[in-house]
Parts: C-alpha cells; structure tokens; sequence
C-alpha cells in the first residue's frame, strides 16, 4: 500500500511543529517530513521533536545537505534518534541548494563523491561498523559508533539530475523527488534509478514523491508553484500539484502510485494547513 505523508513547512513556526506530529498521527498519516533549509530550521531537531511527541509515526529528513554534515556527526546524530526511536526514521540527504551551500563556505566541486562518500560511511557506522575510509572527500579512520542503533534507518536522498539518480539507485535506499514531479517525471527518474540498481546492492528501493496541496483558495500557491516551476526549467502549467478540488485527489494520487510511487509526501501551502491535511485525508479514505 502506498505511504501517505504531510510535510511540516518550512515557514511555520518551529513551536507549532509537535501539535502538528500528534494531530497527524490522530488523522491516520503515515508519515511526517521536516525539512532543512538554510536560516529557516534544521532537520535533525525537527525530527528529534516530532518522533518525541508521537509514538508511531514515521518522521522522514527531506533533506540534509551533504556538504554541511560530517558524515561522522550525522551518523552520530542519526543513530541517537534510530535508537530511541526504533524503525521510525528516514533520513534524507542530496547534494544542497549550491547557492546556499557557497553564501557558508561549505560548496564542493566533487558533488557525486561526497554524496555517495557519506552514505557509505554513515551507513557503514550505524550498522556498528568500524569504518575506515579514505574518499575523494570524505575520511573516516578507524571510527564507529559506541551506540549504534539495532535498527540502521533508511538513507534515501533527494537528488535531480540523471547521474545523481543513477547514484541513488546503486548506493540509497530510497529517492525522494521534489514537487511538481508527475507520473511521467518518475518513469523518467525510475530509468535512471533501475540503471543505478542494476549496479548495486540495495536489497529495496522507496520511491518518495513530493507534492503541494491546496483544496481552496489557490492563488496562495501562485508564488510558490512559480518558483518552482522556474527551478525546473518548466512551464508552470506543468507542475504536477494536488492543487485543485479535493475530489481531485483521490485520482492524482492513484496516477503518482500507478507510475511507482511508494510513498507520497504531501506539502499543504497556505495557512491552516491542519484543514488541509483533514481535507485531504477525508478525500483519500481509508486505506
């Protein structure tokens, strides 16, 4: 059955993040997403908060930016929160945003290694290896963890382009696709994933999908739907979006599981983005 998930905005107050976990959990979600976007939250609180306040929620990390985290701190980090929180956690990294990763000195030329670098390493500690590897750009020598988790969470990363997705199939557990993608974007993506695979030794892949949300009022979403569709090089006509009707969504959704989604994210734009979760949920049915 394909997963359900909401995503915690990134322009709602922090304060606002725990209430927002147990009423999803209270509503039938699957799973809650937090985010990390340079100066407005970062991810490994968010998700520290939200798996404290519920008890059987899956909290993903969509995304840590790779070039920000040693991969020894986040398997550290990771680990605490796998730990605690057994079977709970998804963590997501990718490449970062490039403009954000040069205004903190943190952009790296060698992106591919570094991402399939930290992966490894992280993997390997949290699975109470010790790892000793010596990358393009990234050490470990000789390091583990003294409380690796009895579960090892999930790495998947959210990542565009053709190698990247190529990367993701061969090294990750999952990829996570940003908003707009449709179903033809996803088999467009699942060919270079299934590449990557052929490659690999993953036993599973999670394709995640992205996707905003509006039942109402749907110029608060002109901006946002903008400026995405600028990022991605596309018309915003072709932004794939759960915008519109709610008697709309029922179909969206089986057109995004149909091309392979495995889980669908959805991203409510606007205030009150309770209502629009129960809206959504009601719409869906059960499951």
């Amino acid at each position: 059955m394909t997963r359900i998930g909401f995503m915690f905005d990134r322009d709602r107050q922090p304060e606002e993040l725990t209430g927002f976990a147990t009423d999803l959990e209270r509503l039938g979600a699957d799973d809650l997403w937090v985010i990390e976007d340079l100066g407005w939250t970062g991810s490994i609180s968010s998700a520290a908060l939200a798996l404290a306040a519920t008890s059987h929620l899956r909290v993903g990390i969509g995304i840590a930016p790779v070039a920000l985290r040693n991969p020894a701190l986040l398997a550290m980090e990771l680990g605490n929160l796998a730990r605690v929180h057994e079977g709970r956690l998804v963590a997501g990294v990718g490449h970062g945003v490039p403009d954000w990763m040069r205004k903190v000195g943190a952009e790296r030329t060698r992106k591919l290694a570094l991402l399939e670098e930290t992966i490894v390493g992280a993997r390997g500690l949290l699975a109470g290896e010790t790892v000793t590897l010596h990358g393009q750009e990234v050490t470990l020598d000789g390091i583990s963890l003294v409380h690796p988790p009895r579960v090892v969470p999930p790495i998947v990363t959210g990542v565009v382009k053709p190698k990247s997705l190529e990367l993701s199939g061969r090294v990750a557990d999952g990829t996570i696709l940003a908003e707009g993608a449709g179903p033809a974007e996803i088999a467009a993506a699942l060919a270079h994933i299934g590449k990557g695979r052929a490659a690999g030794d993953r036993p599973a892949h999670e394709l995640i999908v992205f996707t905003y949300l509006r039942t109402d009022d749907f110029e608060v979403t002109r901006e946002m739907v903008e400026g995405q569709a600028a990022w991605l090089g596309v018309d915003p006509s072709e932004v794939f979006s759960l915008i519109g009707p709610a008697e709309e969504i029922p179909g969206k959704i089986e057109s995004l599981r149909a091309a392979g989604a495995d889980t669908i994210v959805l991203r409510p734009l606007g205030p009150d983005p309770l209502s629009q979760v129960r809206t959504a949920m009601r719409a869906i049915g059960p499951r």
